[in-house]
């Protein structure tokens, strides 16, 4: 163990929690010191830039090469261990941490005794040449500090120790300081967008737009809106719950392959892999169908796992996941016989998909609105999702009924179920494609019956009829394929994070009760 190493352990062991009066107080030495460069025209917060030369992981990876160059560091002090004439500081950039060396006589006796006031989360700038001590410490031996800002809070000792998770989602910033892990995460979050906006205009031409977050319809999927009231219009209006029509709209339009990413809102419960903001990203491209789609979804995640962990094979908790294509193909009504042992099969009515349910078990408030595609749907979710093991995939999960799949093209050989699918890693639901449906009167029809149950209460998350998406299929849309992907739970598999709040930077979170 090196003497840095050993020394800051022991000064880890002595920390005592602060209580709330020494916190107080502390704040209030800070101010003090505040206020005396201030005094002495020293007021850090009028510097404008520091121009930086160097990082620490690049000094240090580069050590032979930068020994005794002169560089430009700057960070904030996460460590000061002051002996005398000299002082050693543990600083945090970007990177990761370095050591700065810092003696009376290089920066002479009274910047010396300023610098002696700073503490422990104060930001500064460096200048001085790259050495190594005699413990072996690759280093910067300061010629010049500069302090850039001032730390008026106090920085918490022990902060992977704090139980109350809450408090590192709410003040984000502070967990980002003080732990190199989250730090990380989102680091990777952003290296696996990059690599999906490569894949996806590289390797399938599309190119990126934006489009409304606000609405006056919640379509494209089957979830509660937020609503929210535009005053100038004075007309209600809606959060986007999915990017799907306008992107289809586009298509229309001839931009034949697009893509996004944006956040989407839906009002509806919070858990381990939900929030009522998240991060998708759809893709459209004319003139292919869903098997391009699997290929792309197959891509995108093995790509973004050979960039952000340099190997296909996913590792999340104690399970593994090879995500090296092609993938297994699960067909839903299979599945459900599977588990059910019930034949659907060779049950082709409603009434007898009905009696075989209630027979296994099934509960139902008013039977006239089942059918047998709606069931098989509800019996996979019911009873095969849950199956340990059976969606761990990597997976896709095909031959989904027309009755749930209001976007999607039938199936020529079975006009009962859809060319959908969606993909399963560790039992989650990874993304959802179609071959698009592009029949603007089969579409009028199928949201005729959606905004049928959504007007009768039947089913409050039912899509909404969308008469100027209908009109949009009337001009002529071409056969197209399309993709949602979750990127929040993509990343959380690839960087074995356990709730989707964890892989969010600032997530929903309940106001905190005032004192």
């Amino acid at each position: 163990m090196s003497e840095n190493k050993a020394q800051n352990q022991n000064n880890e062991a002595e920390v005592k929690e602060l209580t709330e009066k020494e916190i107080g107080e502390q704040r209030q030495i800070k101010r003090k010191k505040l206020e005396e460069l201030r005094e002495m025209g020293r007021d850090p917060y009028l510097v404008e830039t520091f121009d930086v030369s160097a990082h620490s992981k690049d000094i240090k990876d580069n050590f032979e090469a930068m020994e005794d160059q002169e560089v430009r560091v700057a960070g904030r002090i996460m460590a000061f261990r002051r002996m005398g004439k000299v002082a050693f500081v543990d600083m945090q950039d970007k990177q990761g941490r370095i050591q700065i060396f810092v003696a009376r006589d290089n920066i002479t006796a009274d910047e010396y005794n300023v610098f002696k006031t700073y503490d422990v989360g104060d930001i500064i700038g460096v200048v001085g040449e790259v050495f190594k001590t005699k413990t072996g410490e690759i280093s910067v031996r300061a010629s010049q500090v500069t302090l850039l800002c001032k730390s008026l809070q106090v920085l918490p000792n022990k902060w992977h120790g704090l139980k109350d998770t809450d408090l590192r989602y709410r003040q984000r910033y502070v967990d980002l300081i003080m732990n190199e892990d989250v730090r990380d995460v989102f680091q990777k979050r952003a290296k696996i967008i990059s690599t999906m906006r490569k894949v996806l205009e590289e390797d399938y031409d599309l190119i990126e737009v934006e489009t409304p977050v606000l609405g006056n319809i919640a379509g494209g999927a089957a979830a509660r809106p937020f609503w929210t009231h535009h005053n100038t219009l004075d007309i209600d209006m809606t959060l986007r719950i999915s990017l799907e029509l306008h992107l289809k709209r586009l298509i229309v339009g001839g931009l034949d392959g697009v893509y996004e990413i944006g956040k989407v809102f839906r009002n509806e419960g919070m858990d381990k892999n939900h929030s009522p903001e998240f991060t998708s990203m759809e893709a459209y491209k004319a003139y292919v169908n869903l098997e391009t789609m699997m290929d792309l979804m197959e891509q995108v995640t093995y790509k973004c796992a050979m960039a952000v962990n340099g190997s296909p094979i996913i590792k999340y908790g104690d399970k593994e996941f090879d995500v090296t294509p092609p993938w297994n193909k699960i067909d839903m009504t299979e599945a459900v016989i599977k588990a059910t042992g019930i034949p659907f099969d060779k049950i082709d009515s409603d009434e007898d998909a009905i009696k075989a349910a209630k027979d296994y078990g099934m509960k139902f408030e008013d039977e006239s609105e089942w059918s047998r595609g709606k069931i098989i749907a509800e019996m996979f979710e019911d009873y095969c999702e849950d199956i340990p093991g059976f969606l761990d995939g990597p997976c896709f999960v095909c031959g989904h009924p027309l009755e749930v799949s209001p976007l999607a093209k039938k199936d020529p050989k079975d006009p009962r179920i859809t060319r959908r699918f969606e993909a399963y890693i560790n039992g989650w639901e990874i993304s959802n494609a179609f071959s698009e449906l592009n029949d603007p009167i089969d579409q009028y029809e199928r949201f005729e019956e959606q905004q049928r149950q959504l007007d009768t209460g039947v089913d409050e998350e039912a899509h909404p009829m969308d008469t100027d998406f209908v009109n949009a299929l009337e001009v002529g849309m071409p056969p197209t394929g399309g993709i949602g992907i979750g990127v929040d739970r993509l990343v959380m598999l690839l960087t074995d994070s356990a709730t989707i709040r964890d892989v969010q930077l600032f997530p929903v979170m309940k106001p905190e009760r005032a004192e």
